[in-house]
């Protein structure tokens, strides 16, 4: 018993504390989400797509700065998980929900108030992308995601609104942004592997060329980021469906079902 007639806390318990390095770019990555919110009920929609983007590199540096100076804990990964909803679930939908749907409530009711549940369609399949993700993780195929990684899914909702913002608006703005939030929210949800890139060695060696393309595609970058990362989102979100159609007809030519 300590002096002042509590019971005395084990050691492990008093010490317990958070690992400040990981837990400080979640902390970022959910600023960036927070910040997308704010910028798009302000109006500014390409800041806010910037900022889900900025998330997602936050988001993709926290796990591994974890894993490189062995600070991984379950605190960590429930930290990463509730910032992922945020950044990645509840952002991109209020982004397109202010950005496409509410400027045209009034000019067609029914097709924006379908947008509303477009947008929560959107954040609850991230929300459930995340808990899967949580509960299956130990028995999954490290090489491959089930279903679209909610950054992904994030950078591909964001591009597309970073795209079409400098476009001359208008009501038909609300069909594309409908189909990329019920189509991401699908791809999250769904059983088609995507790649990982998990066991891409980052301090690895490479080949001399392979060193000189990196800077060259962020020079494309800069010139076109809307449009190169649009490109490429769209082109892995894309990936994952027609890798599951090669394997199902590789599959029934093996087994003799079909041509």
């Amino acid at each position: 018993m300590s002096g002042g007639g509590g019971e005395t806390l084990p050691r492990d318990t008093r010490r317990r504390g958070v690992y400040l390095l990981p837990n400080l770019f979640t902390t970022a990555a959910l600023f960036g989400g927070f910040y997308a919110i704010i910028s798009a009920l302000n109006g500014r929609f390409i800041d806010a797509s910037i900022a889900i983007f900025l998330a997602g590199i936050m988001d993709g540096l926290d796990g591994r700065v974890a894993r490189w100076t062995h600070t991984v804990s379950e605190f960590g990964k429930e930290y990463d998980s509730l910032s992922d909803v945020i950044a990645f679930g509840l952002a991109p939908a209020v982004v397109v929900y202010r950005w496409a749907f509410v400027p045209y409530l009034q000019e067609s009711a029914i097709v924006a108030r379908f947008g509303w549940l477009a947008a929560f369609f959107y954040a609850v399949t991230a929300a459930l992308r995340l808990a899967r993700f949580n509960t299956h993780a130990p028995v999954l195929d490290k090489r491959y995601f089930q279903g679209l990684p909610s950054p992904a899914a994030a950078g591909l909702v964001a591009s597309s609104v970073w795209l079409l913002e400098v476009w001359p608006r208008g009501s038909w703005i609300m069909i594309p942004a409908w189909i990329v939030l019920v189509a991401t929210g699908a791809l999250m949800v769904s059983q088609i592997r995507y790649y990982s890139f998990k066991d891409f060695n980052l301090a690895g060696r490479i080949r001399y060329t392979s060193a000189v393309a990196i800077p060259l595609f962020l020079i494309v970058i800069a010139l076109s980021p809307a449009k190169v990362l649009f490109t490429c989102l769209l082109a892995y979100a894309v990936s994952g469906p027609l890798f599951s159609l090669w394997r199902w007809r590789h599959r029934r030519r093996k087994t003799g079902a079909g041509p």
